[in-house]
């Protein structure tokens, strides 16, 4: 791979085919073909008539040092030294180093974000076809029309979304009146909203007839005086059809519910009515809760009655100790006077009055 002079991001690649047929294949494939769809250069395949080789170095054209400014890589911000590991150009022409982009683990470019993956194409959620087509409005469910398997439709019954947008034509169609109800179609070019017009809902965004080109004027000019008053009908309608779903889906709430609450109690009603022993034990246990109660009871009263006679048993021993108290003071006095008389009788003396 050699770089032209004076030309940036322009390099001359010389390969060397096995045979003649092979380089015609090649030469027909790839000349005048864009590298990609970023870019307007193409490839130029020539036939070389000779090819010399140098025995030196220095006899090779090479761009003077200094010439260009090398690049740096945008991941880790050094030099592209292709001596150093390599380099990694990508389809939307820039270079990283192939240690730095290794570690990059999304498909897209760390600058740019261009990422070379194809649309995802939409299928039916059911039975994986891509024709014939419609999208739920209100939840986005895909299935295919009448004319393939009626999965659309299937849903439409099971939910009662009666609004379904066809992904070819972007035309809506309302179950429950059985007609179109679109108004406003988005452009596949611009993405703009414009008027369908009846004649050219084509699924190629095609026309057939000749009217097209006057009804299109007419009706760019009253778009502008048409599209706040058709917003605010898909608008109406819209919130009417999602607060008919929410008491649809509401009342199926209540009713599974209410179902799940009559499943639990025949349940247990049949669990009471095959298992005797069960309502045996459970009628025991019961009377048991019923006797400990009463015995609470008995017990509360028993307690309260303790406390009175205990109340009542302090104070008959405080009483009973102050009359031993004074019991003992009279016999100590008693006992002092016959100590006295018996010292009177032993003198011979008559005792006193005092005494």
């Amino acid at each position: 791979m050699d770089r032209k002079d004076g030309v940036d991001d322009s390099y001359s690649v010389l390969i060397r085919f096995d045979g003649q047929t092979s380089a015609d294949h090649f030469y027909m494939y790839f000349n005048g073909k864009h590298f990609s769809s970023l870019e307007v250069d193409i490839c130029r395949v020539l036939f070389t008539i000779d090819v010399q080789f140098t025995g030196s170095i220095e006899h090779a054209q090479t761009s003077p040092v200094g010439f260009t400014e090398q690049p740096s890589c945008p991941v880790c911000l050094e030099r592209l030294d292709q001596d150093m590991g390599g380099t990694l150009t990508t389809i939307c022409n820039h270079s990283f180093h192939c240690s730095c982009i290794s570690k990059w683990t999304d498909s897209s470019c760390p600058v740019c974000r261009y990422c070379q993956q194809q649309p995802e194409k939409s299928n039916c959620f059911v039975c994986q076809t891509s024709e014939n087509l419609w999208m739920c409005i209100i939840c986005g469910y895909i299935g295919c029309g009448r004319f393939r398997e009626r999965h659309a439709i299937q849903h439409w019954k099971d939910t009662e979304h009666c609004y379904s947008l066809e992904l070819e034509t972007r035309r809506v169609w309302d179950y429950a009146g059985d007609n179109y109800v679109h108004r406003l179609i988005q452009s596949k070019t611009d993405g703009k909203l414009i008027e369908l017009n009846r004649h050219c809902a084509l699924a190629n965004d095609g026309c057939g007839t000749c009217e097209c080109g006057m009804e299109a004027e007419f009706g760019d000019v009253q778009m502008d005086n048409k599209v706040d008053a058709i917003v605010n009908e898909y608008n109406e309608l819209l919130a009417i059809q999602l607060e008919s779903q929410k008491q649809y889906f509401e009342t199926l709430i209540e009713d599974a519910e209410e179902e799940n609450r009559k499943e639990v109690a025949e349940a247990v009603e049949k669990a009471s009515s095959q298992n005797p022993k069960l309502v045996k034990l459970q009628a025991k246990l019961d009377k048991c809760v019923e006797e400990k109660n009463f015995l609470d009871d008995i017990n509360d009263n028993l307690l309260r009655n303790q406390e009175m006679w205990q109340a009542k048993i302090a104070q008959y021993e405080e009483s009973q100790s102050v009359a031993l108290e004074l019991k003992n003071k009279k016999i100590e006095e008693l006992e002092e006077m016959l100590n006295i008389l018996m010292a009177c009788l032993g003198n011979g003396t008559a005792p006193t009055t005092d005494t």
